[in-house]
């Protein structure tokens, strides 16, 4: 039998990341380690700035929900919270207009818990707040890992989408988008993708991120017509939709079909979309392999574009 190792809790977190602003927001702003972050809130995160000005004040990292647009304000403590921190995230949400106000923290005091729930029960629906510790694991002499233990968050964000399709508000097509989607999610989980995935929604699309919040992969379902379609959707971006019409015949060579590119007057999104038609109740061997393989292309294809355009 094997001989199993010791998991150990590293509790100095400054044994790794000595300054809060210099090492570890530093750190969590990479790609890899925001994408930790936006896994454990099941958020897509993209980052703005770090160090971001609000009046007298510097919140530690502004982001963007990439699927939204929503601004996400993170503020960093490796320390215990306290009143200071607690007004801080309060007055940089303010000042951004913030959805998501991340607070990370070493410690948590009870108050401060109850405090981030009062908020998250007598705020708009709209805002949301989550309060997470961060730890640092080790097995033996392996490299040390960090582990998000999300404390509080919002109280209808663990409500299954389940539990609201058994509901009366849920249509027809709404349980078949989202049925496709779970399918969906299934079947690409066993293909190990590059991109993530995400929980499926109880809605018409399914939003695959490219780690930018002016552009992602969308699937789209149109029930009544039987009809599936993949896209780049630009929220709102119509420099980064006419920097990608520069590259329209190699991104077109590259995926192996033609687009549709679609880019209206007087409408803040615009998109490049391939569609096709299949019976969405029977044809699921058929289309989820067909979806798989356009979110890979897509993916492959437009991600490092955008990350060009940045």
């Amino acid at each position: 039998m094997n001989q199993l190792g010791k998991i150990k809790l590293i509790k100095d977190l400054r044994s790794v990341w000595k300054n809060e602003a210099s090492d570890f927001t530093n750190w969590l702003a990479e790609e890899e380690n925001l994408q930790l972050l936006a896994d454990e809130l099941d958020l897509e995160i993209s980052l703005v700035q770090t160090e971001a000005n609000v009046e007298n004040f510097r919140a530690d990292i502004l982001a963007k929900e990439s699927y939204t647009g929503a601004n996400v304000i993170i503020e960093n403590q490796l320390e215990c919270t306290n009143h200071d921190h607690l007004g801080k995230i309060i007055t940089y949400a303010s000042g951004y207009d913030a959805k998501y106000i991340i607070w990370i923290v070493r410690d948590v005091d009870e108050p401060h818990i109850q405090a981030i729930n009062w908020l998250n029960e007598h705020t708009n629906k709209e805002i949301n707040f989550f309060l997470l510790k961060i730890e640092l694991w080790q097995i033996g002499d392996s490299a040390i890992a960090p582990k998000f233990q999300v404390i509080c968050r919002p109280n209808e964000w663990e409500k299954t989408v389940k539990e609201f399709i058994k509901s009366e508000d849920a249509t027809k097509s709404q349980n078949l988008s989202y049925q496709l989607w779970s399918d969906f999610k299934q079947y690409a989980q066993q293909k190990n993708p590059k991109f993530r995935l995400r929980t499926p929604r109880l809605q018409h699309w399914y939003a695959v991120s490219i780690g930018s919040s002016d552009a992602h992969i969308e699937l789209k379902t149109a029930t009544r017509e039987n009809e599936v379609a993949c896209q780049l959707y630009i929220q709102d971006n119509h420099e980064l939709y006419k920097f990608l019409e520069g590259y329209k015949a190699e991104i077109e060579e590259k995926l192996g079909f033609p687009l549709s590119w679609n880019q209206q007057e007087g409408r803040k999104a615009s998109y490049m979309e391939i569609r096709k038609k299949f019976d969405l109740e029977k044809d699921q061997n058929t289309y989820l392999p067909w979806l798989f393989d356009m979110v890979n292309r897509f993916y492959q294809c437009f991600k490092p574009l955008v990350k060009k355009y940045k």
